[in-house]
């Protein structure tokens, strides 16, 4: 592993170094009581900065300021310029795109180089996609059997939207989240990870330079006890989450109380079917794309292998072999493929279960458990299980780490059985050469999104997200935009 940590570049160490505000009604500001917490490199565990701990009093500022907008400035703006705003600060991210990779590497751990091809270029486009929403939102005239009657519908936004996001794919994550909700004419107050809050208070400048009316959108950085308090507030009509199952279920409890609006994007164990006849080398890159991008800290990682007896020793060797060879390092390191877990908690998290796997019985292959407490940055190698059982906790159990677990098949409907046998429903993917194998299952599998010989395809126009535990509702997509709008009925009676 390289421990030596590149510097960042002028304008990220200079955005790190100033001082940092809660993001409420336009203007950047302390928190009520003046409350901060730290933030740390997982690459080193080192401090970075402190950032405002927002209280129930700025919840409240937040929210009000939202609500003003909403029934200000920003509500009354023409549809087109909705759209031109987030032409502008899509233009504006993809100026900035270098920093903000830097940022996101810093405070999440996750490669530059990764940010810089994959979740900046994809947050950019979901600010292009939903800025051709706002004037294609349309009502429609419906033929009622009443005389002399004219009744039709309206797409009006939900209202104010609390959005809390994750620390696996900040920026993106916030994108997917602010883009169909201003596009809808929503207004937005967003609330990023404890883990990762630097890169959206940059994102607040910049919706701050676009030139969106104050209060359109508001960040407060704090941790679950903000959220619960953005959850809990009556002026908030609509909760939009994405993070574990568990934290979903809380938030749907509390929502369903209040007869919130609700899109939960949750946890996934999402198996990855090859079939007898596919082909082994595509398959072998992406099952191990699908599980250790990331760290594996993603919830489509694809963390269950079931491949077909015949194949099976053939895929398990080639996949050992290259977790073998995958190398960390630091996330400012350009040449670094798999950077470090996100912080302490999770690297405990995921050590007990590989600690947990090997305890009951099943081999690791490839990896290994590490030190328990770790030297600098929270590194866990690649992890390859097999001899594994479907009662086993790495086989049921959200890992969210660097952890592959696989076992064979022999007959179709036992992968499909063993593929179905879960809470979760997020992903699932199939490698095979017959297109009518692959649609076959495709319509067995019980999860959101199936992948045919590849694994997380994605636009920001396809729907994403799950069924059981893992989730309500879906991400991108038209699906998403209509999400954040409410219809309303207008009857009128044209009789003199």
């Amino acid at each position: 592993m390289n421990s030596s940590v590149p510097p960042l570049s002028a304008g990220a160490a200079a955005f790190v170094r100033r001082a940092h505000g809660l993001y409420i009604g336009g203007a950047f500001v302390p928190a009520a009581d003046g409350r901060t917490f730290a933030t740390y490199d997982p690459s080193t565990a080192a401090h970075i900065a402190d950032v405002p701990y927002a209280g129930p009093a700025d919840v409240d500022a937040a929210v009000a300021a939202a609500r003003s907008a909403l029934d200000g400035a920003w509500g009354a703006l023409p549809a087109l310029v909705r759209s031109r705003l987030l032409v502008r600060l899509a233009e504006l991210v993809e100026e900035n795109a270098a920093e903000l990779a830097e940022i996101e590497a810093l405070d999440g751990g996750k490669p530059v180089s990764v940010n810089e091809a994959m979740d900046l270029p994809a947050a950019i486009e979901h600010f292009r996609y939903y800025s051709g929403w706002p004037t294609k939102i349309e009502g429609a005239t419906i033929p009622v059997y009443l005389p002399d009657t004219l009744c039709y519908t309206r797409k009006e936004p939900v209202g104010v939207c609390a959005q809390i996001i994750p620390w696996n794919y900040p920026l993106m994550m916030a994108a997917w989240k602010l883009a169909p909700a201003l596009a809808a004419g929503c207004t937005v107050v967003l609330k990023p990870a404890e883990q990762t809050p630097l890169s959206a208070l940059r994102l607040a400048e910049l919706v701050e330079e676009a030139g969106f009316p104050p209060g359109t959108v508001n960040v407060l950085t704090g941790d679950g006890t903000t959220g619960a308090a953005l959850v809990d507030h009556d002026g908030v009509d609509k909760i939009a989450f994405t993070g574990s199952t568990e934290v979903g279920r809380e938030i749907a409890a509390r929502a369903g109380a209040r007869l919130k609006r609700v899109t939960l994007e949750l946890g996934g164990k999402n198996p990855n079917i090859v079939l007898a006849d596919a082909d082994l080398d595509a398959a072998v890159a992406g099952a191990f794309d699908g599980i250790y991008f990331n760290s594996g800290q993603t919830c489509i990682a694809a963390s269950r292998l079931y491949v077909h007896r015949s194949r099976y020793e053939e895929m398990v060797g080639r996949l050992a072999e290259a977790a073998a060879k995958a190398e960390v390092g630091p996330a400012l390191d350009r040449a670094t493929r798999f950077g470090p877990l996100v912080s302490a908690e999770q690297y405990d998290r995921v050590r007990g279960y590989l600690r947990d796997g090997v305890a009951a019985g099943a081999t690791l292959r490839a990896g290994e458990v590490p030190a328990e407490s770790p030297e600098g940055g929270y590194y866990v190698r690649p992890a390859l299980f097999t001899d594994i059982t479907p009662g086993m906790r790495i086989t049921r159990e959200e890992i969210f780490g660097p952890v592959l677990v696989a076992a064979p098949f022999d007959e179709t409907d036992e992968a499909v059985a063993l593929a179905n046998d879960t809470p979760y429903g997020l992903a699932a993917g199939v490698w095979t050469r017959s297109l009518a194998q692959a649609h076959t299952l495709a319509a067995r599998l019980r999860s959101g999104m199936v992948y045919l010989n590849s694994w997380a395809s994605g636009d920001p126009a396809a729907p994403f997200g799950g069924v059981k535990a893992s989730g309500i509702g879906r991400e991108m997509g038209q699906a998403n935009l209509d999400a954040y709008l409410e219809t309303k009925t207008v009857w009128t009676n044209l009789a003199p």
